[in-house]
């Protein structure tokens, strides 16, 4: 492609940039300063450098130079240069284009963190006036509405711009709830409710016990279903929800997702949700936009896809309609075939068995109690075993108690003596130092394998936030710090809580990949607690259900194979799943469908074969 149909984006980090720190390469090697023309401007004394997008001639030298990995210069094709919506400074990331809500209908946004998702939900919401990529001199909205004339947006930001719309958000990240909201759940929600669904949302979402509860004191899980009835309570003409699955378990995901489908009974209510759970996102919406680009550079909203299509084209990594492809491979996945169907191979794995336990936790404040049951079960070597299960029915604290970390209420039931590695759920990071620091210092023999760079370090993308410093990562970054540590320290079981907590829709499929590939080769035994039901399906070979009352009491039963565990997994959960023909993957059935009554009734809750 000739340079006169290409226009550049110059994105420096500013996070990174040090100008203080280095020596300036960037501006001494770039061949365009040497012609004296100022294409980057940067000083001793500067915060950050300046690239002209203008001067640069896209050599890439500044880029390979800079000790800091700051810089990024990218070709774009030069009709995105005429439709950016947003931009936030120079050499900072822009966004082309907006996508369109309809009313009565749910959009569902997909696309890797940092492609611009919640910047478009800010557009959409009112909360950000987009300057079509003019930061310096921001058009007024007589020019925006100018800009989006004949399309629905034009419609649409003009009814936002006369007040005319109410929208309510829900935040992506909803830890941060309690340090702006303050009060009791119940107050709260009575305080926001402009419907008359209040008592009907507070039962579905299960936030009966904790109307009393300050918020502060609420989980992860409780705060998420709290946000999503604080939206739903409200009387609005746009909902927006950004990541509502995060912290729920598959029954709460399901709920949470027929809630939102809820709101859109009316033809003049319109609704986004950005998800990265892609079955849930499948179960919710009724079209879809996939966003590409690169993170952290700049993002690009497609055109309104139906669900199927648009999920696909996104795991496919091309747009057939742009014929443009945004990703160098496609992700495509068949679910995993069971332990047991490979009985007769099993003689060259040694075999590990754990005893009958039971757990009990009293809390003194509320005289309240729990009760863990461990049914006796056995695991082999190259075997990944997922934990399938509602929260609070004691998941953790079955792995907690394979690694040691509790003991069972009955002490002479010998719990076999393991070498594990272990994941937790909650991540808090207190090494005062860089990603490669703290991995020299932990695994330092194992980093230097070239498996475990080709298995883990580079699937996991580890090399790009190597000499980024530990406390300043991100929820996603810390994931895959984390996922690094557990499967580089040696061990015979790998013990991992929630891998998919905090990443996208394409990191949770690498991450699973990545884990499953190192414990078939290194021939090691994995426990995984999972609630993406695409990551737990994609890496199990064998499950173990969770069965009783969540924090009252609960089975873990036997491990099992994955399509009978998987059937009365989904049986409990009254849904049922197909696969889609294209990758494989799992979609879940509307309820009431045909082809959810069909499954139903034959009990075939969950698919192994390969039809739609």
């Amino acid at each position: 492609m000739s340079s006169e149909k290409l226009t550049r984006v110059a994105i420096v980090e500013a996070e990174r940039c040090k100008p203080r720190r280095c020596g300036l390469e960037c501006k001494r090697n770039c061949p365009v300063v040497r012609m004296g023309k100022l294409c980057i401007e940067v000083t001793s004394k500067s915060k950050k450098s300046w690239i002209s997008e203008e001067l640069c001639n896209g050599c890439g030298i500044c880029v390979r130079k800079c000790p800091m990995k700051a810089i990024t210069i990218i070709n774009l094709p030069k009709n995105l240069s005429k439709q950016t919506t947003h931009r936030y400074g120079a050499n900072s990331f822009k966004l082309h284009r907006l996508p369109t809500p309809r009313a009565g209908q749910v959009l569902g946004l997909v696309g890797t963190n940092g492609i611009g998702k919640s910047t478009a939900l800010k557009v959409l919401a009112g909360k950000q006036k987009p300057n079509l990529g003019d930061f310096e001199d921001p058009p007024d909205w007589e020019d925006i509405l100018r800009y989006f004339r004949g399309s629905e947006l034009q419609n649409y930001f003009t009814k936002i711009l006369e007040d005319d719309i109410k929208c309510v958000v829900k935040p992506q990240y909803v830890d941060h709830i309690p340090k702006a909201v303050k009060g009791t759940v119940g107050s709260i929600l009575e305080a926001k409710s402009e419907r008359d669904n209040e008592a009907e949302l507070i039962e579905l979402l299960e936030l009966e016990d904790v109307q009393q509860r300050d918020v502060k004191a609420l989980s992860g899980g409780e705060l998420q279903r709290f946000a999503i009835c604080v939206v739903a309570v409200q009387e609005a003409d746009v909902y927006m929800f950004d990541e509502p699955s995060s912290y729920l378990d598959v029954k709460q995901r399901l709920t949470a997702a027929r809630v939102i489908r809820d709101l859109v009974k009316d033809d003049s209510t319109y609704c986004v949700v950005v998800e990265h759970d892609l079955s849930v996102l499948d179960y919710l919406s009724d079209y879809v936009c996939v966003l590409y680009g690169k993170p952290g550079v700049y993002g690009v909203v497609t055109m309104p896809y139906s669900v199927r299509e648009g999920i696909n084209i996104f795991l496919a990594g091309f747009i057939p309609t742009e014929n443009l492809r945004f990703r160098n491979e496609a992700l495509t996945f068949k679910v995993a075939e069971t332990a047991e169907e490979d009985e007769a191979d099993d003689s060259r794995f040694r075999r590990y068995s754990y005893p009958s336990m039971v757990k009990t936790f009293h809390d003194k404040k509320t005289s309240s109690s729990f009760k863990l049951n461990v049914e006796a079960g056995e695991f082999t070597d190259a075997e990944i075993v997922v934990m399938l299960g509602e929260n609070g029915t004691g998941k953790t604290t079955f792995i907690r108690m394979l690694a040691g970390l509790l003991q069972p209420d009955d002490e002479s039931v010998n719990v076999p003596e393991l070498n594990v590695s272990y994941k937790p759920q909650k991540i808090s990071p207190r090494f005062k130092g860089t990603v490669r620091q703290l991995l020299t210092k932990k695994i330092r023999t194992k980093l230097m394998t070239p498996t475990f760079q080709a298995e883990v370090i580079r699937p996991l993308l580890i090399e790009e936030i190597m000499d980024q410093m530990v406390l300043n990562l991100s929820g996603g970054e810390l994931q895959r710090v984390a996922l690094t540590l557990c499967l580089g320290h040696p061990a015979d079981v790998y013990l991992i809580d929630e891998p998919s907590a905090y990443l996208d829709s394409e990191q949770r499929i690498s991450a699973a990949r990545a884990i499953k590939r190192y414990i078939i080769h290194a021939k090691k035994t994995a426990f995984i607690v999972e609630h993406d039901f695409i990551m737990a399906t994609y890496m199990a070979d064998r499950v173990v259900v969770y069965s009783g009352q969540p924090a009252v009491e609960a089975t873990a039963n036997t491990p099992e194979s994955l399509l009978t565990g998987m059937n009365k997994f989904l049986c409990s959960l009254n849904i049922t799943f197909r696969r889609d023909p294209a990758n494989y993957r799992p979609r879940i059935n509307k309820l009431g469908s045909v082809k959810d009554s069909s499954q139903k009734s034959s009990g075939n809750y969950f698919f192994m074969d390969d039809e739609d």
